[in-house]
Order: structure tokens, then C-alpha cells, then sequence
């Protein structure tokens, strides 16, 4: 999918002045639907954290299930210890009768009949629910273990999110005040450039601060091997007005986008299928156009960092 995505960017960079519009459109359209694809794989990520709670409302009604099953039993086990009391007080009496009456033995020993019967019954219906109680509590055991190692991982995803947050934020550190934010919110980083560090005015060229910030990203990005990098594009919403090179602000937040994975890349140690581009044009703002601050604000790369989640999703497939 990232590869696609990549894909799409470079060709509509390289395209868009030279392809007829139909074909143009067809990319554009391909560029949309991988849009589209992202915001799904965002809300599988929601699911995922929705099952996880779902699973944890599973087992407390198992533990209630298992703690009413513990309270049958016990009562199972009075009943028993009743009937057996009552059994061993009726054979004293046998034995106390035995030398005086024929037939006060034989009544007796038809009340100890049916007595056994129903010592035997409930010793069956006893071991039935022991039986019950054993898988309940079997099953319980095995849910726990489950839910105890998923909420591990996911301990383990948040610190090393929260590591990496700390670790951006002091390679960054020089950079403060100059546009550049890094926050953690949602089990992801987010790195926030303003333009006025990385570019000149309708320019996707990165100037020396810019290139140094990038390249320090990079440093901390490739001791990290098991994060997913996203880097979007954002403008205002001034149209464009540049050469021809370009059809409008989506093609510029682009090009800037791009133009990050390219500094990226120059470090060997980060792997090129960890990498997403991706421009956003003047549709995703985070404060008011109608200002030039705001507009300052909303001209930024944003660097979205997130963990992998395979081993989360297998234990969630487990359950």
C-alpha cells in the first residue's frame, strides 16, 4: 500500500504538466482512492482498540460466570454434607435396631436405600459441575493470559512511542521556536514543520535549517526500524501562482512531501518501504485561513509516526 502510495505521488509529480487530462484524472483519481484506503486503515486501527475493550467486557462476564459456578458448588457440597450426615445417623440407628426388630431393619434399610440413591445422584450431579467449574475456570485462566499479553505489547508500543517522542524532541531541540512542534497523542508522534523552516514562498526546494532538521529526524527514524513514517504536505488556501511545473497547491504539498522522503532517504539506515508521501493541499488546516498567521500555521509538513501493529493483531486474531 505504501509503495502505491509513493507510487502515485512520484507519477503525478512528474506527469502532471506532460499527460492529456484523462489520464491525469485516472491519477488523480488512484491518488483519492489511496486516500481513501489510508482513512480505512485508520479506522481498522480503531477497531482493533474497540475489540481489545470489547474482550476485556468478555472476561469480567466470565469471572461472573465463573464466581456463580464457585457458589453452586458450595451449595451442591452443604446439601452433600447434609444427606451424609443424615446417612451416617441413620445407619447408628440400623445398627441400634438390628438386635431388636426384624422389621424396624427392614424399613430401615429401604430408607438407607433410597438415602444412597440420592447421596449417589448428587455425588454425579457434584462432580458435573466440578467438571463445569474446572473448564470455566481453565478457560478464564487462558482469557486472562491472553488479555495480559495484549495489554503488555501495547504497554510496551506506548513507552517505546513515548521513548521515540523524547528522543525527536532532543535531536529537535535547536529548532524550537522556529515552527517546529513534536507531539504524542493517540499511541502516535507527530512532528509539525512550518514552511518557514523547510521552504521559501512557492518553493518545494529545502533550504540549510530545513535539510538539518530533516537529516536529524532521520538519525532517530533509522534507529527505529518498526515505525511507519508518513509525511504529509499542507498549504493555505492562496492558490498557487508559481511556473507551469505545478496545476495548484495539491501538486506543491506534494512536491514539499516528497521532497522530505527524498532527505530520508539519503540516510542508508532508514528502509524505504517505512516511507509514505503524501500531499494534502489547503484541505486539512489546523487554524483559521483568514489571517497570515493562521495561514503560516496551516503551511507545514506534518511527520506522522506510528508503531506496527502485527503482533497486536495476531493476539486479537488468538482470542
Amino acid at each position: 500500500m505504501k509503495r502505491i502510495a509513493v507510487a502515485t505521488v512520484i507519477l503525478t509529480s512528474i506527469f502532471t504538466s506532460c499527460v492529456s487530462p484523462k489520464i491525469y484524472k485516472d491519477l488523480e483519481a488512484r491518488h483519492n482512492d489511496l486516500k481513501e484506503l489510508n482513512k480505512s486503515l485508520s479506522a481498522e486501527n480503531e477497531t482493533l482498540l474497540a475489540d481489545n475493550n470489547q474482550l476485556k467486557t468478555d472476561l469480567e462476564k466470565l469471572q461472573e460466570q465463573y464466581n456463580k459456578a464457585v457458589q453452586e458448588r458450595d451449595e451442591l457440597q452443604n446439601t452433600y454434607n447434609a444427606l451424609k450426615a443424615n446417612h451416617d445417623a441413620l445407619k447408628e440407628s440400623y445398627n441400634a435396631l438390628e438386635k431388636n426388630s426384624s422389621e424396624a431393619i427392614a424399613k430401615n434399610v429401604q430408607q438407607n436405600r433410597e438415602l444412597l440413591a440420592q447421596l449417589e445422584a448428587k455425588e454425579q450431579a457434584l462432580a458435573a459441575e466440578s467438571s463445569r467449574l474446572e473448564q470455566l475456570k481453565n478457560e478464564l485462566e487462558s482469557r486472562s493470559q491472553r488479555v495480559a499479553e495484549l495489554e503488555r505489547v501495547i504497554a510496551q508500543k506506548d513507552a517505546a512511542m513515548h521513548a521515540l517522542k523524547n528522543a525527536i524532541s532532543n535531536a529537535l531541540t535547536d529548532f524550537e521556536g522556529k515552527g517546529l512542534t513534536v507531539e504524542e497523542r493517540n499511541g502516535k508522534v507527530y512532528i509539525s514543520m512550518e514552511n518557514k523552516l523547510l521552504f521559501s514562498s512557492g518553493s518545494w526546494s529545502v533550504g540549510v535549517d530545513g535539510r538539518r532538521a530533516v537529516e536529524r529526524l532521520g538519525n532517530v527514524l533509522a534507529d527505529n526500524p518498526e515505525i511507519a513514517v508518513l509525511i504529509e504536505g499542507h498549504t493555505d488556501d492562496v492558490p498557487y501562482k508559481g511556473s507551469g511545473q505545478l496545476s495548484g497547491n495539491w501538486d506543491l504539498s506534494t512536491k514539499r512531501a516528497t521532497a522530505i522522503v527524498s532527505i530520508l532517504r539519503e540516510n542508508a539506515n532508514i528502509h524505504p518501504e517505512n516511507l509514505t508521501a503524501a500531499g494534502r493541499g489547503e484541505f486539512a488546516p489546523i487554524a483559521s485561513n483568514e489571517t497570515p498567521e493562521g495561514r503560516a500555521k496551516n503551511r507545514r509538513i506534518e511527520v506522522i509516526l506510528t508503531p506496527k501493529l502485527d503482533e497486536i493483531t495476531k493476539l486479537l486474531n488468538e482470542m
